[in-house]
């Protein structure tokens, strides 16, 4: 007769902090941009080799799996991390800062790596686990668009690494740390981008009714926009338009040429993304052919909609509440905006991400002032760890 195998507790992986710590102040120190992830690359590499996995490299430029079998089971689950650093320069203060200017990890990707590296440590010293565990260490998934996850599938990630299930988290500042959270089906949005070029006729500042002024025609498109989401989208729908850019002329007494708009575009629905696209088309070219103007229209589709699927999500709850207790999972955590090209893999395999509180008072994603929260390394580290041999579980 058997019985089941010890599942990992927070205690299991608390002797890893130290190590941990040293391991995500390193990456934060080098931050590096999609596919230049090249020391941070080497370092997970060394890492992972040290503690016996397999470590195939290259997949869709700087990524990489690293496998571990265990027992006699054919059955796998892939867990992700990505690895990229953002465009932005660190503001703080840290002994640990980096040591790149102009680029910083203001997004906790040092954080998720080195929780998959404590999960690896502890998968291989205990090994309680029955089949076969991918670690997938992804490059580029800040770029947007011909993302790290479009390369790594595309390189043939999930035929060369097969698995059944697979599984990611991000940290979630505004929430306690080790706070767990949960949604099945759709969770994060589809987004998507547009640059839209307004071509007018420049003239003197003095003799505007010689020109016609992108200027103005740009401004009044940036309030039109805003009628696509209030009057084209069911209420009960969600979806964002924002415009980020709007760039025109150089100098006061100058009418230009041309202003160039950029807009980010969310949505969590197939037809709603479909029909933001159609709307804003169509109200770009009416409303610039008004004024006498005309316009071109750069729509890029960006990532999809990150689709959670249930009995994964159950799971993946039912290891969080076993690991924190119930007081720190939320189930049926409302949607967010925010896009995450996780989707792609999800659209390939059952899956579930996740989301981990980085605390209450923390600054938010994409902030100069962020920083991962130390206190999640060793609990990340367990969670996934404890995901693992629950997905394998074997038997004593």
């Amino acid at each position: 007769m058997t019985r089941p195998a010890p599942f990992c507790t927070l205690t299991d992986t608390a002797d890893l902090h130290d190590e941990l710590a040293a391991i995500r102040h390193d990456l934060h120190q080098h931050p590096e941009l999609a596919y230049h992830e090249f020391r941070t690359a080497d370092k997970v590499a060394e890492c992972l080799e040290g503690w016996g996995y397999l470590v195939t490299r290259g997949l869709g430029g700087t990524g990489m799996v690293a496998s571990l079998s265990a027992g006699t089971s054919t059955r796998a689950v892939a867990v992700r991390a990505d690895m990229d650093a953002l465009p932005i320069a660190e503001e703080t203060g840290l002994s640990y800062a980096s040591t790149h200017a102009g680029k910083m990890h203001a997004c906790g990707h040092d954080g998720h790596t080195t929780m998959v590296l404590g999960a690896a440590r502890h998968l291989a010293r205990t090994r309680q686990f029955d089949g076969t565990v991918h670690l997938v260490f992804q490059p580029a998934e800040e770029i947007g668009s011909d993302s790290g996850a479009v390369r790594m599938i595309a390189d043939g990630l999930f035929e060369r690494f097969p698995c059944e299930a697979i599984f990611g988290l991000h940290n979630h500042p505004g929430y306690p740390a080790g706070t767990f959270m949960f949604r099945s089906g759709a969770f994060m949005a589809a987004s998507d981008k547009a640059k839209i070029t307004i071509h007018g006729r420049g003239g003197h500042a003095a003799r505007p009714q010689l020109s016609i002024d992108p200027v103005v025609i740009g401004s009044s498109l940036v309030m039109a926009l805003q009628t696509v989401v209030a009057r084209n989208i069911d209420p009960m729908q969600t979806a964002v338009i924002t415009v980020g850019v709007f760039h025109a002329g150089h100098t006061a007494n100058v009418i230009p040429e041309t202003a160039t708009l950029e807009l980010s575009i969310r949505s969590f629905d197939p037809a709603v993304r479909k029909l933001l696209e159609t709307r804003i088309r169509a109200l770009v070219e009416s409303h610039v052919a008004g004024y006498g103007a005309t316009a071109d229209i750069d729509y890029v589709i960006g990532y999809p909609v990150v689709v959670n699927s249930h009995a994964e999500t159950v799971l993946a709850a039912e290891v969080a509440r076993e690991l924190v207790g119930e007081a720190n999972v939320i189930d049926h955590f409302a949607p967010i905006a925010g896009s995450e090209d996780f989707a792609y893999y999800l659209e390939k395999k059952p899956g579930c991400f996740l989301r981990l509180g980085n605390g209450e008072q923390q600054p938010m994603l994409h902030n100069a002032a962020y920083d991962f929260n130390d206190a999640n390394l060793t609990t990340g580290a367990a969670y996934w760890t404890r995901l693992v041999e629950r997905f394998l579980s074997a038997p004593l």
